[in-house]
């Protein structure tokens, strides 16, 4: 099971690499890149790439601003010094320092980092359960079966029938049509503590 979200890995099989980009692979450093999947690190710079408005390879405050615009929102001078100062190897330089060196920015490598450390902050069991929670009106520990098929095959990320019956047929589904998520997590969390202590 990956430590990573379901929603990072990618849906498609990666595309043949050019020579340019099997040259490029060959010369980026480890590290921060070994944590993802090609596919997954094609994701993030595709993010990365429609933050960075002026295109020159580092997200910056001016960069921070047109995002937040374009979604309607005004950041605060300390929202955006926030998310900058949140960045890898972030410094207490004056501000007027920072912009006049061209050190008041986020690049690609900074970007995955952050990324990365996000994921490991991830709570696999307390997302899901909070996702189940959303459907479990009465608090049971418990949700149809039928609502649940209706939503997978319906909304997001949908999932094909052949997924969704082997998702919840067994033994955490009872005889009245209702899924037991509580105890699913459980059983999930037991598998990924057994799977780390493992390795």
């Amino acid at each position: 099971m990956s430590r990573y979200p379901d929603y990072l890995t990618p849906n498609a099989t990666p595309s043949k690499l050019t020579k340019s980009q099997k040259s490029r692979a060959r010369r980026e450093p480890s590290g921060v890149f070994s944590l993802f999947q090609a596919p997954q690190i094609q994701q993030f710079k595709e993010a990365f790439q429609l933050i960075d408005h002026d295109k020159d390879g580092w997200v910056n405050e001016s960069d921070l601003k047109e995002i937040f615009t374009s979604l309607g929102i005004t950041p605060s001078k300390r929202m955006l010094d926030d998310l900058l100062s949140s960045r890898p190897g972030g410094h207490s330089k004056s501000s007027s320092q920072e912009e006049s060196s061209g050190d008041r920015g986020i690049n690609f490598t900074m970007f995955l980092t952050m990324m990365s450390e996000r994921l490991f902050e991830f709570d696999t069991e307390a997302e899901l359960i909070e996702a189940f929670e959303s459907f479990d009106e009465n608090d049971t520990g418990m949700v149809k079966v039928e609502e649940m098929k209706k939503w997978l095959s319906e909304v997001g990320e949908r999932m094909d029938q052949h997924e969704i019956d082997k998702f919840l047929k067994g033994q955490f589904t009872d005889r009245q049509g209702n899924f037991n998520y509580r105890e699913w997590v459980k059983v999930l969390r037991v598998n990924d503590n057994q799977e780390t202590e493992s390795s």
